[in-house]
């Protein structure tokens, strides 16, 4: 409810409760994960099971490639999911290694940074290689332990 209310004057953005895999059409699933790229616990356990394991071993890739192996959270980057139904993942750390991060704007920088890189994408991608569509969960929320209305009040500022 908390998602409703804070977004329900708000254009292009539309509340889908539930798991992402009953979202029929989107191009791009962001993932919160952590600075090292393991995907294996809450939604991140969910894109690995959906897009399959070579995802998160080309996230860790990139993350060794291009942050010598730890992303800084606040800091993002779009990468291919090799699925041509939802072909890109924003990979957005929320916290550098699973914690509690209540009570902090975590939330907001984290999905700041994967907008600016959706934002980025799209300024140097084709028309056939623009992400239009965005399937963000609720940042923060599970490992995390944000509250969903403090998680909604932080990307609503965005």
């Amino acid at each position: 409810m908390a998602f409703e209310h804070s977004f329900q004057n708000t254009e292009n953005v539309e509340i889908i409760p539930g798991p992402f895999e009953t979202i029929p059409e989107f191009d791009c699933m962001v993932s919160a994960a952590n600075s090292f790229g393991l995907m294996d616990g809450g939604v991140d356990a969910a894109i690995t099971a959906y897009f399959g394991p070579q995802l998160q071993e080309r996230v860790q890739q990139n993350i060794i490639r291009e942050y010598l192996g730890e992303q800084p959270v606040g800091t993002a980057f779009v990468i291919e999911t090799g699925n041509s139904k939802h072909p890109w993942l924003v990979h957005a750390p929320m916290m550098r290694v699973p914690l509690i991060i209540d009570g902090t704007d975590a939330v907001y920088n984290a999905t700041r940074a994967a907008l600016l890189a959706i934002f980025q994408h799209n300024k140097s991608a084709g028309e056939d290689r623009k992400i239009t569509s965005v399937a963000l969960p609720a940042m923060g929320a599970g490992c995390g332990q944000v509250p969903p209305d403090s998680v909604a009040r932080q990307i609503v500022l965005i």
